[in-house]
């Protein structure tokens, strides 16, 4: 079991916001061989993501708590899980997976009020909580939830399904988030992460339009010189 420095709040606070944070989708990793892929990216991530689906509220299912909790005890950095399911499960569900040692769960605007209460029960058990948009989904449903949230996070494309391009509607959804997060004062509170469509001619221009993070898959793991690719990323500036 290797040791966390920090956990919770604690370690979503101190993520870097100097630069894009390197937040890696585990749903992209060798499922059979996590060990050895958590261990490859270990000293290039800042965040695991972790989607989770019931497959009610998304297509299919993914990843249960069993394994997040095998997976938390692989690792030294903080874990994200995003919570794909109804609205109501998703209250138990925010307990079983802080219990299987998520530091940061995100529930779905979507889930309205259970999603809320969610987000209270997260801070309660010790972790911390985020907001997530379908991409259908209007911008301003995340206003209720901006007192309570460290992370927003908007989907660029359609919910729990690979490969496909980025929304043109994304990157002004951005934009738009960004508006509601300073209009609420919490700006330099929340971190804006972007999460589909992210390829190498994507993400600059997500980066552009206020990305604080992008939640990358094929695009880390597929690539064969992981440490060029994060200075890469490390390097793409915000818009001023």
């Amino acid at each position: 079991m290797i040791a966390k420095p920090l956990s919770g709040p604690a370690a979503i606070a101190a993520l870097p916001r100097n630069r894009l944070i390197g937040e890696f989708s585990l749903w992209s990793a060798d499922l059979a061989n996590m060990e050895r892929d958590l261990k490859r990216i270990e000293a290039h991530a800042d965040l695991h993501h972790i989607d989770v689906a019931d497959a009610r509220f998304t297509p299919g299912f993914l990843f249960f708590p069993d394994l997040v909790a095998r997976i938390a005890r692989l690792t030294a950095k903080p874990i994200h899980v995003h919570l794909m399911v109804e609205a109501q499960i998703v209250e138990a569900q925010t307990r079983h997976f802080i219990e299987a040692g998520a530091d940061l769960v995100t529930i779905h605007a979507e889930n309205g009020e259970a999603g809320l209460r969610a987000v209270k029960l997260a801070r309660e058990l010790g972790a911390e909580a985020g907001v997530v948009l379908r991409l259908e989904t209007p911008v301003d449903a995340i206003e209720p939830f901006l007192p309570d949230v460290a992370f927003v996070t908007l989907l660029g494309t359609s919910i729990g399904v690979k490969g496909q391009s980025l929304s043109e509607k994304a990157c002004p959804r951005l934009i738009e988030a960004r508006a509601l997060m300073r209009r609420a004062g919490r700006e330099a509170d929340i971190i804006l992460a972007a999460d589909g469509g992210i390829r190498h001619e994507t993400v600059p221009l997500l980066r552009a339009a206020g990305a604080d993070t992008v939640v990358m898959g094929s695009l880390a793991f597929g690539d064969p010189d992981l440490a060029r690719r994060m200075v890469w990323l490390h390097g793409l500036k915000a818009a001023a």
